[in-house]
């Protein structure tokens, strides 16, 4: 469902941003964007709400690969009271991370796909978050001779790239897996 007041989504956010940096002493700047002046370009994010981070802090935000701006996002989405499946309307960013992190995932995802074209078996990433796995399923739908799925549970939860009509080997021991693994270092 989309935001049906983005007026008062904007004045919760703003409130929780003034807070965070005002209490918490952060030295930060922000604009937020609502409607569709905040659509994604890249169409990786459903977003209705952008919010763009930047100031001299802005380097404590993108940290251990950016996830305090991982967790203003999902406490913003939370304020609104957003169902996780619509976490997606709300964006933050600093420094054009999600846009820098967005173009490494489809790169890795043409790599996947040329390692499975090339080898026939399962290509495994590692585990990473759920808008992260959506930009690899969207990077690769486009390969009609690949399918792609998500495995795993919970924070473990991971995205396997197979060719379209591969089917497992009886013939492997039980729990061993043939699929290789991609993931940050």
């Amino acid at each position: 469902m989309p935001i049906e007041n983005y007026q008062s989504a904007v004045e919760t956010i703003d409130a929780f941003l003034k807070m965070l940096t005002s209490m918490g002493g952060l030295r930060l700047k922000y604009r937020i964007t609502a409607g569709a002046g905040a659509a994604d370009p890249h169409k990786f994010e459903s977003r209705e709400i952008y919010v763009e981070i930047a100031g001299p802090d802005v380097g404590l935000v993108l940290e251990h690969n950016a996830e305090l701006l991982r967790s203003l996002e999902h406490i913003a989405a939370k304020s609104l009271r957003l169902e996780p499946a619509e976490h997606d309307l709300i964006s933050f960013d600093a420094r054009g991370y999600k846009a820098l992190r967005a173009q490494e995932l489809r790169l890795a995802a043409d790599t996947a796909a040329e390692q499975v074209r090339r080898t026939s078996e399962p290509y495994q990433f590692a585990p990473m978050n759920s808008r992260e796995r959506r930009m690899l399923h969207l990077s690769l739908k486009n390969y009609e001779d690949l399918r792609s799925q998500s495995s795993g549970e919970g924070m473990r939860r991971y995205v396997v790239v197979y060719p379209k009509d591969w089917q497992p080997r009886t013939s492997s021991p039980a729990g061993t897996s043939r699929a290789r693994t991609f993931g940050r270092g």
